[in-house]
């Protein structure tokens, strides 16, 4: 399989198996994300997906040039490769676990999940420029990092280090090679572990202000909060508190 599907304690971990090519994104790979990813959309038992490579070289290394190539690829479709809220709906929260290597549609994968945990020795380029291909994908960059850094990154295709990935607020958190899938797993479980509605409401009003108005962002955040605040689980974490036990969520 070049793409595996797994939960470990209610986070879904799906990797990209094909270390050889560098984790690069032929037919079956990006097939196996998009499969992966609506299995995860549809798993109750998996609260939060993290995305990641096989291997410590490579994340993913972009689309498989070598069968672009041979196909004669021109403009790619919309659904070339899962772009979270673009081309594929993910409610849930998806964290990146960069472990080397993330060029071009690497970038990409990177870029689309809502959280990014990187290896110390990861690199982040956006490189299609190098071979007179597009990145379209990467419109939302801007608003997540300085204007001009990315305007670096899209003119140049040169890398970017671990380091200052992190330092510009690409990437949440930096781990040794070794500790990147227990931190990961740890940022998981963290998340994993609050109520369901409240995370999924969170998600949603993070990005508000990304295409509406403050004013309209808002309105918008009072209408997403109103069936938390409306919510079982509301009133189980109030009591829960009050009782000093853990809550028992039911995402209802």
């Amino acid at each position: 399989m070049s793409v595996t599907y797994e939960v470990r304690n209610s986070v879904a971990w799906l990797t990209i198996d094909r270390p050889a090519a560098r984790n690069s994104l032929n037919k079956a790979v990006r097939e196996g994300l998009f499969d992966g990813v609506r299995r995860f959309n549809t798993d109750d038992d998996a609260k939060v997906l993290v995305l990641t490579g096989s291997g410590d070289k490579a994340f993913c290394a972009g689309g498989d040039l070598k069968e672009m190539a041979r196909e004669g690829l021109t403009i790619p479709p919309v659904d070339f490769v899962p772009q979270f809220g673009r081309n594929i709906t993910v409610d849930k929260p998806t964290i990146a676990a960069v472990n080397g290597a993330a060029l071009a549609g690497g970038f990409l994968l990177a870029q689309t999940c809502d959280l990014c945990v990187a290896s110390t020795t990861a690199t982040f380029g956006i490189t299609e420029v190098k071979v007179g291909r597009g990145s379209p994908w990467a419109v939302p960059l801007p608003l997540m990092i300085p204007r001009r850094v990315a305007m670096e990154l899209v003119l140049t295709g040169a890398p970017l280090s671990a380091q200052r990935a992190y330092d510009i607020g690409f990437v949440n958190r930096l781990a040794a090679p070794a500790d990147l899938v227990t931190s990961t797993q740890t940022l998981a479980e963290q998340i994993a572990a609050n109520a369901p509605l409240s995370v999924a409401a969170g998600k949603a009003t993070a990005v508000l202000t990304a295409e509406l108005p403050l004013s309209e962002a808002f309105d918008r955040a009072e209408t997403l909060w109103r069936d938390v605040y409306l919510s079982a689980d509301a009133q189980e974490g109030m009591q829960a508190f009050q009782e000093k036990r853990t809550p028992v969520w039911k995402g209802i």
